[in-house]
Parts: C-alpha cells; sequence; structure tokens
C-alpha cells in the first residue's frame, strides 16, 4: 500500500450551491491499468465537450472482470469480542490522557458524515456513531477531534497513529483487513444507482453503453466494472464530485452504497434511488492492528448501542424515511 498524505479539504458547499459550480475531478491511477483516458462526453442536445481538467475514463481491466466479494474466505467481519486487552490497555490509556477521541471522517456524505451548513458542525449518522465511543471513553461526546480524510488517505492515516478511528462509510474487505483492524458490523449497506427521475433508467441493464460515476478507491468501482461491463465509468475522488456530474447531466447514473445515495436524493428531489442491491457493503469502524484494547472498547460501544436502543433511534433518524425501516441493528460476530 503507497503510503498517502492526510489532507483537509475545505467545507462542502451545500449541494444548491455546488450544482452551480464545475467541480475539479481529481484523475487517478488504478493499480494494474493502463493511464486513464480524458472523458469526452456529449450532454444531452449538444457537442461532445471535455471536462474540466481531471475528469477520467476508468480503463476496462486488462484481465477478468472482478469477482463477487467473499468475505467469508477471510472472515474479515469477525472482530475481537468486547472487553480488556490486559492489563495494559495501552491505547486506551494513549486516548484519556490526551483527553479527546481523533476521528476520521470526511464532510462530503449527507446523512452519514457531512458538515452542516447551517451550523458548521460535523453531522450523521456515522459522527453519532463517533460521539457514542467518546461518551463511553471519556465520559463526554464532545471531546473528539474530527480530521478530515479522502478514501485515499485513510488507512495510512490510522496505520501512522493520526487518528485514533475512522468512522466513515467504509465497507469491510479481505483486502482492507491486512493493513487495519475493523470492529463489527454497524451499518449494512447495499451497493445501488442513483439516476435522474424520468431517464427510464429502472437496473443495470438501462445502463449499456452509458455514463456511471463511481469514487475511486471504493469497492463500489469494481463492482461497476462487473455489472456494467460495456459502461463508460467516470472516476472521481469524492462523492460530491458524482453528485455533480449527474446534476449537470454527465453521467447518467451513480453507483455507491444505497446509504450514501440516500443522502444525495435527499439533496435532489429529482434524483432517485433505482435497481436491485448490487453488492453487500458491511460498514467497519477502522483502527489500527496494534490497539486491540481499542478495538474491543469500540465493540463494546457498539454491543451497548445495540442493545439499548440507540442503534434504533439513529437509524430512524437518519434513514428510515430514505431507505425504509430495518428490524434492528447488524448482529456481530467474533472471533475470540
Amino acid at each position: 500500500m503507497m503510503a498517502a498524505r492526510l489532507h483537509v479539504k475545505p467545507p462542502a458547499l451545500p449541494a444548491v450551491v455546488a450544482a452551480l459550480l464545475v467541480p475539479v475531478l481529481v484523475s487517478v491511477l488504478l493499480a494494474g491499468c493502463a493511464v486513464p483516458e480524458v472523458l469526452t462526453v456529449a450532454p444531452s442536445g449538444g457537442n461532445a465537450q471535455q471536462l474540466p481538467t481531471g475528469g477520467r475514463i476508468v480503463p476496462a481491466p486488462a484481465v477478468t472482470p472482478p469477482t463477487p466479494r467473499k468475505l467469508s474466505t477471510c472472515g474479515a467481519t469477525a472482530s475481537l469480542r468486547p472487553g480488556s486487552s490486559g492489563p495494559d490497555d495501552r491505547s486506551l490509556a494513549r486516548i484519556r490522557t490526551r483527553g479527546r477521541l481523533v476521528v476520521g471522517i470526511d464532510q462530503s456524505t449527507n446523512l452519514f458524515s457531512f458538515r452542516d451548513p447551517t451550523t458548521g458542525t460535523f453531522a450523521g449518522f456515522g459522527v453519532d456513531i463517533a460521539r457514542q465511543v467518546a461518551a463511553d471513553l471519556l465520559g463526554d461526546p464532545s471531546k473528539i477531534e474530527f480530521r478530515l480524510l479522502t478514501f485515499d488517505d485513510y488507512i495510512d492515516a490510522v496505520q501512522q497513529g493520526q487518528v485514533d478511528i475512522v468512522t466513515r462509510a467504509t465497507t469491510i474487505t479481505c483486502e482492507r483487513a491486512r493493513h487495519v483492524a475493523f470492529s463489527t458490523v454497524y451499518f449494512e449497506a447495499n451497493q445501488r444507482l442513483l439516476v435522474t427521475k424520468g431517464s427510464g433508467i429502472t437496473g443495470p441493464a438501462g445502463l449499456a453503453g452509458k455514463r456511471v460515476c463511481s469514487v475511486t478507491g471504493t469497492t463500489s468501482l469494481a463492482t461497476v466494472q462487473r455489472v456494467l461491463p460495456t459502461a463508460t465509468i467516470l472516476g472521481v475522488p469524492n462523492q460530491d464530485d458524482c453528485l455533480v456530474s449527474i446534476q449537470r447531466d454527465w453521467v447518467d447514473a451513480v453507483s455507491a452504497d444505497d446509504s450514501i445515495l440516500a443522502g444525495m436524493a435527499a439533496q435532489d428531489p429529482n434524483l432517485e434511488i433505482v435497481g436491485p442491491d448490487l453488492e453487500p457493503e458491511p460498514y467497519g469502524i477502522v483502527m489500527n492492528k496494534n490497539d486491540p484494547d481499542l478495538v474491543r472498547f469500540v465493540n463494546g460501544t457498539l454491543e451497548r448501542i445495540r442493545v439499548d436502543g440507540t442503534w434504533m433511534r439513529l437509524y430512524d433518524h437518519w434513514y428510515s424515511a430514505v431507505l425504509g425501516p430495518v428490524a434492528g441493528p447488524p448482529s456481530p460476530t467474533y472471533r475470540d
């Protein structure tokens, strides 16, 4: 894994304002793939035009398209049982001595982790989960220092000790579990499609030969390559880039986790989530492999909020209206 520097982004603009601006899309190279081509699109009724500098077509895989993920092959969703790691819980002592929990998040995933434009504070399901951990560990949910991370940043930031935990929307995978530790699953998302209402697109079959936006560095992009092999894929660095791209008619659809797409649909009533589930996306809180005491403590917090109703209260507040009700929180799996 290549080292990545920690970047702090300026506050995200509200969607209505962002839709009027031309985003700067950062070019991304996928490992093992050729250098991407400059993306050229033809908006409805117009001539072909080049996107702003940095917009790239993600080349088709040079080998067989990616296959569905099988977490059962590595047991990545099984975490450490709540409790003490021993008499010397060093990471917990470090955080308590510091007096604050350092949490990696992003600020552009509406409903999950975003900066509230009216208050300027961070909000969302993932932010509230982090506050629950801080409340249990430090006795105060406000004793948190948030640091903004991109998908390219977060693993390196965790490994280098720049953050204690990451609660941005992060899917547990076998490959990621080689580099970082995960909590038990605390949110079960599913990858789907977001389209403009009235587009006539109702699922993957309607996107053959069309343009789809996905964020590089995420599990979603590989699924798009597998499910939509004839689609032109626009790779971008952040979810808000995909939102602007579909609002400006540069792409026909966005493919991401439904927890993320729900936030986009909530910002723009002209958008809707369609089609079947394309891939399960179990989220875990990310931590350093050298901090087993912190992993156990976080899993204890997650167990508490499952039992005392806090998890359901948070889900109902943020997601029930857009994703529908759920029977309850994800059940934990432990490996010890």
